[in-house]
């Protein structure tokens, strides 16, 4: 487990705040995102909101990003995972004056170390899901655990195994679960009973950590719940 300094030791340039998170059941928590604590913001800001209709988190961009830092990291600080489901809804789509190569990428970040650039992730990338272009479909969810298994290296090395096709709207509020077991992982999305991609060698091993929203900073992005499982 980690302890407190480590829990506390976070690099950011900016911190918000989390919805004290509500017992769900012995088996897990619910977070949900009708007030502010506990939330360790890297590379950003957030506030809550109402979008389309859900109370929301909406992760916003540093003005000065660090160098390098292309993403939003939203760390759930009294979180620790090991092996369960992650749920989330989620809403992603490219932000105004976003680059043509942004793809509204949204996701959730698990097993964060406590150098929080370490953690394994599966996101969106909502505009693939009904692209005209079928590889582009083929990209419409990824894999990758950042910062050693980048999705480009994981593209070279192995293509076609850390990404996958399921239908996606942009802006759109999306169901997500993550499915851990040691070193597998299985995304389901909007509640399918098949997931839509199995990851079977978790590049950190088995371990365990925290559970962060995440978000590209081309992405405007929302998140109206995170509900933990725990095996």
């Amino acid at each position: 487990m980690l302890n407190t300094a480590s829990r506390l030791a976070v690099v950011a340039l900016a911190s918000a705040s989390l919805g004290q998170s509500t017992p769900r059941n012995d088996a897990g928590r619910v977070w949900t995102f009708e007030s502010l604590n506990n939330l360790k913001v890297i590379n950003g800001t957030a506030e809550t909101v109402t979008y389309r209709g859900r109370r929301a988190l909406h992760l916003i961009p540093a003005a000065d990003p660090r160098e390098s830092a292309d993403s939003i990291t939203a760390i759930l600080a009294d979180s620790d995972f090991t092996n369960g489901t992650i749920e989330a809804e989620v809403a992603g789509a490219p932000r105004a004056g976003a680059p043509e190569t942004a793809r509204g990428f949204i996701g959730i970040a698990f097993r964060v170390q406590t150098d929080e650039s370490r953690y394994e992730s599966m996101y969106l990338r909502p505009t693939n899901g009904r692209a005209d272009d079928q590889v582009r479909r083929n990209h419409s969810v990824q894999y990758t655990s950042e910062p050693d298994f980048p999705w480009p290296r994981l593209r070279k090395e192995r293509p076609e195994t850390y990404e996958s096709y399921v239908d996606l709207e942009p802006g759109a509020w999306t169901q997500m679960k993550i499915s851990v077991s040691d070193l597998r992982a299985q995304l389901f999305v909007n509640g399918a009973a098949q997931p839509c991609l199995i990851v079977n060698d978790l590049k950190l091993g088995n371990t365990h950590g925290r559970i962060a929203v995440w978000a590209h900073v081309t992405t405007d992005g929302y998140f109206a719940r995170v509900a933990v499982h725990r095996q």
